[in-house]
């Protein structure tokens, strides 16, 4: 695993090795990072079930002002101290340690609100997806230009629209899929 590009670009992660992660293979984070390349910087990118850390850090690296990576596992978040650690981000990110759902409360009592929201339980929580959507939806955390990133199974079907979130755009690489969601108003 590598950074793909941005200061710390081409510099090397460390990998789940035994721990049951899925991470975002290179290809799709690339293509992600390709289509936020216009206004990831001076960005607030939060990075739910963060695993190896490889989101969050990349959006650090293309300029994210500040990124909170979100991670209920020990052993995945004790990788994402080593990896943010080898790279010598000790400004601008934060790790948390909780569950999505928990996450999202601590930030928003922080009256935070995230021009990137970043979402990708394991394929076998897929229910997840849903509760972590239907929570946006209602918080104030969505900047009003902000995008809330789905990657989940090609066979997941995720609503279109809920109150006042809808999907814009979806994206099918392999087997994964990028499902974006933006407040209707700012569609």
């Amino acid at each position: 695993m590598r950074v793909i590009a941005g200061k710390f670009g081409r510099r090397k992660l460390k990998g789940p090795g035994l721990l049951p992660l899925r991470p975002t293979s290179d290809r799709l984070r690339e293509t992600l990072f390709n289509i936020l390349a216009p206004t990831i910087e001076d960005s607030l990118f939060i990075d739910l079930y963060a695993g190896t850390g490889a989101i969050g850090i990349e959006a650090f690296s293309r300029g994210a002002q500040q990124v909170i990576l979100v991670e209920s596992n020990a052993k995945a978040a004790r990788l994402v101290r080593e990896n943010l650690a080898a790279l010598e981000i000790r400004a601008g990110a934060e790790l948390m340690v909780a569950d999505a759902l928990a996450g999202l409360e601590k930030i928003a009592a922080r009256h935070l609100v995230a021009d990137f929201i970043f979402l990708d339980p394991p394929y076998a929580k897929s229910p997840d997806h849903v509760s972590v959507l239907e929570y946006l939806d209602a918080s104030h955390l969505v900047a009003p230009r902000g995008l809330v990133i789905v990657e989940h199974h090609w066979r997941v079907k995720l609503p279109e629209r809920l109150d006042r979130l809808e999907r814009t755009r979806e994206i099918e690489q392999g087997e994964s899929m990028l499902s974006f969601y933006q407040l209707a108003a700012a569609a």
